[in-house]
Parts: C-alpha cells; structure tokens; sequence
C-alpha cells in the first residue's frame, strides 16, 4: 500500500529514537520466542521495523531473514546491522503479504505489532502459513484494539485523516486467534505480558 509505505517512511528516524514502553514485558517476549527457536532454524520476520529485534534474536538461529513495507525503515535497520556485524541477518523491504519469498522456506514466521497493521488479516496470515515448513511455527505479538478503550477506537479515524496515525485493523484477542486457527495452525500459546494486557501473543504451528 503506497499510504502505508509513505507513512511508515515519515515516521522511521523517529521510530527509531523512540524506547521500548514496556521494558519488562519487552524482554519477557523476547525470552518466551527464544524459548521456541533453534540454532538450526531459518526465520523470518515480517514488519521489522528498525530492526532491534532482529539484532536481539538473530544470534540464536541459523538464518535470520527480516522484512518491512518501509525502505526507510530498512535502510536504518540495516545500518544498525552493518555496526553491530551480525552476518545471517539480511534486511528486505517488503509488504508482509506479497514478499519474495518461495513456498515453506522458514521454520518460523514472526510477526511482532503487525497485524493489526494489516488491511487484509486473513491474507497476511495465510501468507505466513505459506512459507512455512510443514510444522513451522508463527509467531505473533498484536494489539487487540477490540479489547482496548473504546475512545481509542473512535479517535483513530480523525488521526488517520490528518496524517498522524496508520491505518489501524480492529479486533479482539478471540477474533485474532480465530483467525489464525481458520489459516490452518493450531494455537499452543496465547497470552499477554504483564502490563501489556491488550497486547496478544500466539504461538501457532502449521498443520
């Protein structure tokens, strides 16, 4: 999406000088995905943003591949890479739904603060369940902005219209999982982080 892109292009020097809002829950996420990788896996990790996950998680898997509909956001990532020398990390831009990718080329599929991102969830995810491995995991963290305050909800359009929010998908933490579970994977975990209670994470493998 052009918008989209043009948005996320404005906003990326920003992005990247803002902090983490939930250190605690930051790191607990980063632990639990951890817990879920291995040395030997290929992954891929779909609106990276900046980047500073990918560098966090890189060092624990074989091939770490990560992707984002910003080339803003891409060319300050891969900056960030090149000083940290991390060498099976590679930064592509992309849209999370029609990346480059061949059919089941990655053992996990992440996705973190990105689909409710997305104009077309179910698209997004049967994508990812795509390019994963039979058994492949998808790893997700979104705001349910269904669960969250309604005057959010209703403020987002007039943001929207003057330039200063995205395009904003809204759905609960049950419509999320049921969309996940309609692509084809099967739930083995879902949970929020402390303070983050809005904020899902699902692990789902590929059936």
């Amino acid at each position: 999406m052009t918008t989209d892109t043009a948005f996320w292009d404005r906003a990326a020097p920003r992005y990247a000088r803002s902090p983490v809002r939930n250190t605690a829950a930051y790191a607990a996420t980063l632990d639990r995905v951890r817990s879920y990788l291995t040395e030997t896996d290929r992954v891929l990790e779909s609106g990276c943003g900046t980047g500073s996950t990918a560098l966090k998680l890189a060092p624990h898997v074989a091939d770490y591949t990560a992707t984002d509909i910003s080339p803003g956001m891409i060319e300050i990532a891969q900056t960030k890479a090149a000083e940290a020398g991390v060498p099976n990390l590679t930064f592509t831009a992309a849209p999370a739904d029609s990346d480059p990718f061949e059919p089941e080329s990655f053992d996990a599929v992440l996705a973190f603060n990105l689909l409710h991102l997305l104009r077309d969830l179910p698209a997004g995810i049967a994508r990812a369940r795509a390019l994963l491995k039979p058994g492949g995991l998808y790893i997700t963290k979104s705001g349910c902005l269904g669960n969250m305050n309604p005057l959010l909800r209703l403020a987002l359009p007039v943001l929207r219209a003057i330039g200063k929010a995205p395009y904003v998908n809204v759905f609960t933490r049950d419509q999320l999982e049921a969309e996940i579970r309609a692509a084809g994977f099967e739930i083995v975990e879902a949970r929020a982080f402390e303070g983050a209670p809005a904020t899902w994470f699902v692990v789902a493998r590929k059936t």
